[in-house]
C-alpha cells in the first residue's frame, strides 16, 4: 500500500523504519495535513480522521479547504511531439485522452 483515498483525497505512505510505524500526508495539495499508524487499519482510521479533520477546520474558520487534482491536465508540448502523441494513440486505437492517461499511469508506477 503506497497511497490510500478517501472524500477525493489521495494520501502518499510510507515506512518509518526507525519508528516502525506508516506515515502518510494528503498528496496534491499545498496544505500539510499528516497521520501515522502503527498498522494499516490504524494508518487508514487516521486518514479517515485527518481528512474530515482538515475539512471541518476550514469550515469553521471559513478558509475553504484545497481541492485535490481533478484529474485533469494541460500540456504545452512541441508540435512535432504533438504530432507523434496523435500518431501513437491512433496506432493503438485510442484516443489521445485514453492512449496519454495510460502511459503516463505506466510511468507514475500505477
Amino acid at each position: 500500500m503506497n497511497s490510500l483515498s478517501y472524500k477525493g483525497y489521495t494520501a502518499q505512505v510510507e515506512y518509518d523504519e526507525d519508528d516502525r510505524i506508516f506515515v502518510g500526508h494528503l498528496a496534491g495539495i499545498d496544505d500539510i495535513v499528516g497521520f501515522h499508524g502503527m498498522n494499516t487499519a490504524a494508518l487508514e482510521q487516521a486518514f479517515h480522521e485527518a481528512v474530515d479533520s482538515y475539512l471541518a477546520i476550514s469550515d469553521e474558520t471559513g478558509r475553504p479547504a484545497q481541492s485535490p487534482y481533478t484529474g485533469e491536465l494541460t500540456l504545452h508540448i512541441s508540435p512535432a511531439v504533438h504530432a507523434a502523441v496523435v500518431a501513437a494513440a491512433e496506432g493503438h486505437g485510442k484516443s489521445i485522452d485514453q492512449w496519454a492517461a495510460e502511459v503516463l499511469e505506466r510511468a507514475a508506477g500505477r
